[in-house]
């Protein structure tokens, strides 16, 4: 049998210098015994993807309501996706793919029913009360929200793992969402290392989550009708993706196109942060854990992709995300949330035991916006209708 120890003793042995190693893990918030035969991240990993959270993303909106079509992303494929990337992303320069998985897969944890429609309705709801935002969003559920295990609250994963989860709660947000305050996780205050650069897996995680979302939104979005393969064509990265498949392949149909430029758009951007990541850590002499945090980050795009990148982004901003059609649905579902918060904040005996008891703890809005994060659309929908009656 392949033991726990086995599996640390093949890290130590095979990954890059500069990996983090699950043997040498700062452990966890309340002590535990080590598992047999499954490392400290594998073990993170799973309690990630048994947890209620983690089922509920497959029915959270990515960008388009899920129940409005079958074909659409939703923040559980977006997960798997971004861990898929991550995890091709670590084993090409020598990192620890357990703990990319990890991170990729618990990054929207957090995340409100509606997309980044439903963190910005939460957060104005929540602007007198330390704000919303599902980065911080994500911690909570993974420190307090869970509860699964009868000697701690949250999952009480790794401190690695926590604190990837802390860097993304302190980065700008993405571009199709608005700032937003909020409070910090407790482990902000108990650890420094949000200082330095993040683990190079979480860097990973941060580029892969960018590739997926990016090249898949546009997807998805030429799937729904809301733009087409010409507006596109006028991007310069959407457009030199499609002339790189053409120069390997002649007379596709339209469908097999737009997934082959899906396809290249996605290969291309993981070669060229594994190529920016290998002259990094050559460059400047990267030879540990301790000497990747203290440099610039190093798993990112080149200066000329990320010039490119930016200009899909703005696209999809631009004639995707502020579509009429998507701003339709948007002002519906935070209207929605507004009310249900209203209506909860006024009526605090509607709110589910668990969530009434974590008013004594943290106030009554704020177990009111953990109840609405943790809804999917679809429940969203259904308790607006008995909660709010017109």
């Amino acid at each position: 049998m392949i033991t726990r120890v086995e599996l640390e003793r093949r890290e130590e042995g095979t990954l890059a210098p500069f990996a983090a190693k699950s043997g040498r893990s700062s452990g966890r918030a309340v002590p535990e015994g080590e598992h047999p035969y499954r490392t400290a991240f594998q073990r993170d990993r799973d309690r990630v993807i048994h947890s209620a959270a983690f089922r509920r993303l497959a029915y959270k909106t990515q960008v388009f309501v899920n129940h409005e079509g079958d074909y659409y992303r939703t923040r559980l494929t977006h997960s798997t996706e971004a861990a898929q990337i991550s995890r091709t992303i670590a084993r090409a320069i020598g990192l620890n793919e357990d703990l990319c998985e990890v991170v990729a897969l618990g990054h929207d944890l957090g995340h409100t029913p509606f997309g980044h429609s439903g963190q910005d309705a939460l957060d104005e709801c929540m602007r007198e009360h330390g704000g919303f935002e599902h980065n911080r969003q994500s911690l909570r559920v993974v420190e307090l929200l869970e509860r699964r295990y009868p000697e701690f609250p949250g999952l009480n994963l790794t401190r690695e793992v926590l604190d990837g989860q802390t860097h993304r709660a302190r980065k700008p947000v993405a571009l199709n969402s608005e700032p937003a305050s909020g409070e910090h996780s407790s482990f902000d205050t108990r650890h420094s290392s949000f200082r330095l650069s993040p683990l190079l897996e979480v860097q990973v995680v941060d580029a892969a989550d960018s590739i997926a979302y990016n090249a898949h939104d546009a997807d998805d979005a030429l799937e729904i009708g809301l733009v087409s393969i010409s507006q596109l064509l006028e991007v310069p990265l959407w457009r030199e993706a499609r002339d790189r498949v053409e120069r390997r392949f002649k007379n596709l149909d339209h469908r097999q196109l737009r997934r082959a430029i899906v396809h290249e758009l996605i290969d291309w951007q993981v070669g060229d942060v594994l190529a920016v990541a290998q002259r990094d850590l050559s460059d400047c002499r990267i030879y540990s854990v301790a000497d990747a945090r203290r440099a610039a980050p190093i798993t990112r795009p080149s200066a000329e992709l990320a010039e490119k990148k930016s200009g899909l982004e703005q696209f999809l901003f631009d004639e995707v995300y502020r579509h009429p059609t998507v701003l339709a649905k948007r002002r519906d579902a935070q209207l929605a949330l507004h009310e249900m918060f209203d209506v909860l904040v006024n009526q605090p005996e509607q709110l589910p035991t668990k969530f009434a008891r974590l008013t004594k703890r943290d106030g009554l809005p704020r177990a009111v916006a953990d109840y609405l994060a943790g809804m999917t659309d679809r429940f969203a929908l259904e308790e607006h209708g008995r909660l709010v009656k017109h």
